[in-house]
């Protein structure tokens, strides 16, 4: 009985056979991004052209917009090996050492969160990036040597939330550093419109218009939001068209701008409980039941790029449009000068 629960079904190795298949393989079939493409695309073609690896490269953005899929088409365009990794996989220096001694030639490394390695981790990658080498410390005390190990010529593609936490020493040994953007509801429209082929989900232009606009600027978003309403069309045996749409992303609090539910608490607790602002993220993060990094990483960069909330010396303000999103009057000089 236990074995047959573990065996996956049709139905899961379909899914999974999408999971796959959503990510593009190709520079020419991802979407959005247009002015890294072309400069990824130029850097693949001269290394193929030089018969080297290519160099090292950054990828730099908020959460979502497809680094670890530029990482896996970095390797795919060069028929390179992928190697993948994360920042906080990579607690000592030995970690890191067994990792880049274990490349082939050529491979491609893809560390996510790379700001999140650990000091003795990030000056052993120095050497490594420079050099293609690392030297281990055999041994403890005044009888301790270092011993040079050559690595294989490899490329490293690092992504992280949060460049400003790169050290400067780390950050200046990537030949190309790529920071990518929000897209614009057309361009979402269109990994949308592929996503729902993948799918085989009958799904209205006009319906996958008004998940884009939605999804926050953000591919991944938008696919979680469209598998939402296949789920709904699904079970209530309908085709996904715009009331479809708009009574599923309901039913998971989901808001015509995009808002979720703690979007909203955190507008909601700054305009009733504290007269719109300002209040001190510690407070607000308080009255919503949150950890602090959560609000200031994952609610306010929305808000503050959707002009909902700002950020002042002395705490976060909500603004006149964040007053009437929420179907209010705006009051206080604070609200008004916003």
């Amino acid at each position: 009985m236990t074995d047959d629960l573990l065996r996956p079904t049709p139905e899961s190795e379909t899914e999974l056979a999408f999971e796959g298949a959503l990510r593009p393989q190709s520079l020419a079939e991802f979407v959005g991004q247009q002015k890294v493409r072309r400069q990824l695309q130029l850097l693949l073609e001269a290394a193929t052209l030089q018969n080297r690896a290519p160099d090292h490269i950054l990828l730099a953005g908020p959460p979502g917009l497809g680094k670890t899929t530029l990482a896996m088409i970095v390797a795919h365009e060069g028929d390179r090996p992928l190697r993948m990794t994360s920042g906080p996989a990579i607690q000592h220096a030995g970690d890191l050492a067994a990792v880049l001694s274990s490349l082939v030639p050529g491979e491609v490394l893809f560390i996510d969160e790379i700001h999140r390695m650990t000091r003795s981790a990030e000056e052993m990658l120095y050497l490594a990036m420079e050099d293609y080498r690392v030297d281990i410390m055999v041994g403890k005390g005044a009888g301790a040597t270092s011993i040079p190990l050559e690595l294989a010529p490899f490329t490293l593609v690092g992504a992280t939330t949060r460049s400003g936490l790169l050290p400067n020493p780390l950050r200046d040994r990537f030949g190309f550093t790529a920071h990518l953007e929000f897209y614009e509801p057309d361009e979402l429209h269109r990994v949308l419109d592929r996503a729902a082929a993948l799918l085989r989900l009958d799904a209205d232009q006009d319906a996958l218009r008004e998940i884009s606009g939605r999804s926050r600027g953000t591919p991944r978003i938008a696919n979680r939001l469209l598998r939402r309403v296949r789920d709904y069309s699904l079970v209530h045996g309908g085709r996904a068209d715009t009331a479809a749409v708009r009574a599923a992303l309901e039913l998971y609090d989901v808001d015509e701008q995009g808002l979720d539910r703690l979007d909203r608490a955190v507008l909601h607790a700054i305009i009733d409980r504290f007269d719109g602002g300002p209040v001190g993220l510690s407070t607000l993060a308080v009255s919503v039941g949150e950890e602090a990094e959560t609000i200031e990483a994952v609610v306010e960069p929305f808000l503050v790029r959707t002009g909902l909330l700002a950020r002042t010396p002395r705490g976060r303000v909500a603004t006149a449009q964040a007053w009437r999103h929420l179907g209010r009057e705006p009051r206080g000089a604070s609200a008004d000068d916003l």
